[in-house]
């Protein structure tokens, strides 16, 4: 394989196309959607240490609910729960920690205190000075395609309700705006992993669509994260609370990854990485004993 096609951290190499890699959701936030929102710090570098030994390739530690409708908290609060979970996780794993913020200072101090990977759910929309702090240290940024900005949350109904005339049209869209102001601030192509966006600013029928025709995103040349994990997708379809949406979740990593992904962001780690392996085994022939 052409270097060009690898990303290396530390000592962790990524072969974009070879495999699909795993991110373990660690949620230092109480409000988080999903029920797994830790305030412990014990608990959340456990979590860490558990999701490495089940397969996890990076982890991704967030301080704030990104659920429809939820409140903002302040740089502070949430520098306040994630640095010490990433200062105690990096001395404990040997994958590369991404933060999951898209406010400059809350990125800032993550990567002094050992984070190597930015993920920015606006891509650079909110924060276009994040592509500078990333091409600083040399970090890759995940780049999100995000359209809560033009509307289509309903409170009433509590999910997004969106319309476009062609949700891949406007998540590529949003992603080539995203990418060029990463590489006009020196962000370099090897730094980029782009990501759809599934459920920010979408309708669960648009989601599905979008994983359906993930592969047309192949075009802008970058690896591609998905995050579909106990999303409201998988509840509209199939009508079960958060705790019970894991073969939901299987079913959509597994089409994911047919149709392109090279990451997917989860917070089943075992049960996902099984899925991985075997769709892995199938997709990319990959032989395994």
């Amino acid at each position: 394989m052409s270097r060009k096609n690898i990303l290396q951290l530390g000592k962790t190499e990524f072969h974009w196309g070879e495999r699909t890699y795993i991110m373990g959701i660690i949620n230092v936030s109480p409000e988080s959607f999903s029920g797994d929102g830790i305030s412990n710090i014990e608990q959340a570098v456990a979590q860490g240490c558990s999701f490495v030994e089940e397969g996890a390739d990076i982890l991704d530690v967030g301080g704030e609910s990104t659920r429809p409708g939820s409140s903002p908290v302040s740089p502070e609060e949430e520098i306040r729960r994630v640095l010490p979970v990433i200062e105690h996780l990096k001395d404990k794993v040997s994958v590369p920690i991404s933060i999951d913020s898209y406010k400059y200072e809350v990125a800032r101090r993550a990567l002094i205190a050992g984070a190597n990977i930015v993920n920015d759910q606006w891509g650079l929309k909110t924060e276009p000075k994040l592509a500078e702090l990333a091409a600083e240290n040399n970090a890759p940024i995940i780049l999100m395609s995000n359209q809560r900005d033009r509307g289509g949350y309903d409170a009433v109904v509590g999910r997004d309700t969106a319309d476009y005339e062609d949700v891949i049209k406007v998540v590529i869209t949003s992603l080539r705006k995203s990418v060029a102001l990463a590489k006009r601030a020196g962000v370099p192509k090897k730094n980029i992993i782009i990501d759809p966006g599934i459920g920010f600013g979408k309708t669960w029928q648009q989601d599905i669509e979008i994983i359906r025709r993930l592969k047309e995103l192949k075009e802008l040349g970058y690896p591609i994260l998905v995050g579909t994990s106990r999303k409201s997708l998988i509840k509209m379809v199939l009508n079960l609370p958060v705790h019970q949406r894991i073969e939901g979740t299987a079913a959509t990593v597994a089409i994911s990854i047919a149709n392109g992904a090279d990451i997917v962001r989860v917070h089943d780690v075992k049960q996902m990485a099984r899925v991985c392996k075997m769709t892995d085994a199938i997709v990319r022939g990959i032989k395994t004993v």
